[in-house]
């Protein structure tokens, strides 16, 4: 228990995180945003996607981002042979990515109803309130404003996928 400080991050997941180190809360913080994410063995799928996407510089080089994390599990929903195939065709892959990336940087409160502009352009819809949000009406926040030095990471349960 205990209070529950909006600047802290909340979710189920968030147990799961190291509690020291350079994946933990307090290390995150430290790094930019793909090498943060580098750190947490939940998220070694999206890093190896970022690697193959050649967008790993984008990422940390950019400024007061918001990136929707999608877990391991989150990855292991698309069958095998769909996600090998967005992993080996990078321009897919960088569409795929890039709608996971949000220009600002969002707190929970935005979240409540918000539609936002990503990096690939169309938008991302969020809604919930309190510690539980849906992206897209299909991904749950399973672990949400997490701090690294250049973003907020939201991490989701569920792969977001473009409109188009």
């Amino acid at each position: 228990g205990g209070t529950s400080s909006m600047d802290q991050p909340f979710g189920p997941a968030c147990s799961t995180v190291p509690k020291n180190g350079a994946g933990s809360f307090d290390g995150m913080a430290k790094d930019p945003v793909a090498t943060a994410a580098s750190n947490n063995p939940a998220l070694s799928t999206l890093v190896t996607a970022v690697q193959k996407a050649g967008l790993v510089d984008t990422l940390n080089n950019a400024r007061n981002i918001t990136v929707f994390a999608p877990t391991n599990d989150a990855f292991a929903k698309i069958p095998k042979a769909t996600l090998d195939k967005v992993l080996n065709d990078k321009a897919q892959l960088t569409k795929i990515l890039t709608y996971h990336v949000v220009g600002r940087k969002l707190t929970p409160k935005d979240l409540e109803n918000g539609s936002f502009d990503t990096l690939e352009k169309s938008k991302v819809t969020t809604t919930g309130s309190g510690e539980s949000y849906t992206v897209d009406d299909s991904a749950k926040v399973v672990c949400g404003n997490v701090r690294t030095a250049n973003a907020n990471v939201y991490i989701i349960d569920t792969v977001l996928m473009p409109k188009s």
